[in-house]
């Protein structure tokens, strides 16, 4: 099911058009909105690591908003936007700064109008520590939210995908991020050692050479004890869904047996957990007419959390 929805899934976006709201930093983060949309509620979309606007999953995900009639936005991370940013920094698993400044302005645009958010992989992995973070801070027009194929456990994820069929998963990631390094040592000659990106061969020694450093981490498993998703859990405030599968090749089934635990004690979490689904897969029907059961249970969890608000 991973290999079917990274190769084999199509959906196309609607006509979008794109935003650049200002950060502190003095960069932009870039938000995606489609060009013609109903008057329902706001569902804000992020995507995983080096995804974007291709992210094989995003068309299906958008189609079903759409088909609610809600307002569907893409928060695109920095550096996933088609931008080199200006600044050292770039983005990762634990940023959630920009997550912040997007649904603030969210907020003030149209007070009052319910917001749903979801996260796939990465970017539920941000979602979930956000949520954490700021407890019954988080503004109330937030509602309710889903993170599909999260990497609760960012070591463990990082051990996972340097074995195995996740071997491939690993070298296609490395293969942009180290693009994208190269292109940041050559905006900060003392960011790295020279040819010292070359050398990178897994996630963890990416992470422990490049991410944490730049990011203000001590080392690589620092960076992951610090924003792994699963030690938010407890401190979520709003109605959320963990939709993930036990065959995910990104961790053990391990990892989900300790959120399930997390989820224990805390009655505004549910997780989902499939034997079957891979990573953002989640694949039903027949190959010739394939249907996605993440999109169809993204409309039918947050639907009536957005409804009752409305």
């Amino acid at each position: 099911m991973t290999v079917w929805g990274k190769f084999f899934r199509a959906g196309e976006l609607p006509p979008l058009r794109l935003e650049e709201i200002p950060t502190p930093d003095g960069d932009v983060v870039t938000l995606a909105t489609p060009d013609a949309e109903a008057d329902g509620p706001t569902v804000l979309f992020l995507h995983g690591l080096e995804g974007g606007l291709r992210s094989h999953y995003l068309g299906g995900l958008i189609a079903a908003a759409r088909r609610q009639g809600w307002r569907p936005r893409i928060l695109l991370f920095r550096t996933c936007d088609g931008r080199m940013a200006p600044v050292r920094r770039t983005y990762h698993s634990g940023e959630t700064a920009d997550l912040g400044l997007v649904v603030g302005a969210l907020v003030a645009r149209e007070p009052g109008r319910p917001l749903g958010l979801v996260g796939v992989s990465l970017g539920g992995n941000v979602l979930l520590k956000w949520l954490g973070e700021r407890g019954e801070a988080v503004p109330a027009e937030v509602r309710a939210s889903v993170a599909i194929s999260v990497p609760f456990d960012l070591a463990r994820c990082s051990r996972a995908i340097d074995t195995g069929f996740a071997k491939l998963y690993q070298w296609n990631f490395l293969r942009s991020l180290k693009d994208k390094a190269r292109r940041k040592a050559r905006q900060f000659p003392d960011l790295l050692p020279a040819g010292r990106v070359d050398a990178i061969r897994s996630m963890w020694e990416f992470d422990d050479v490049f991410t944490a450093p730049l990011h203000g981490f001590a080392d690589a498993a620092d960076y992951y004890r610090q924003c792994s998703s699963l030690g938010f859990i407890g401190r979520v405030r709003r109605p959320t869904l963990l939709i993930s599968a036990y065959d995910d090749p990104f961790h053990t089934p391990q990892v989900l047996h300790d959120v399930a635990r997390a989820c224990a004690g805390n009655p505004l979490v549910t997780p989902e957990f499939h034997d079957r689904g891979g990573h953002v897969g989640f694949v039903g029907g027949a190959p010739w007419n394939p249907t996605y059961y993440v999109d169809d249970r993204i409309a039918e969890f947050l639907g009536p959390h957005l409804v009752a608000a409305a």
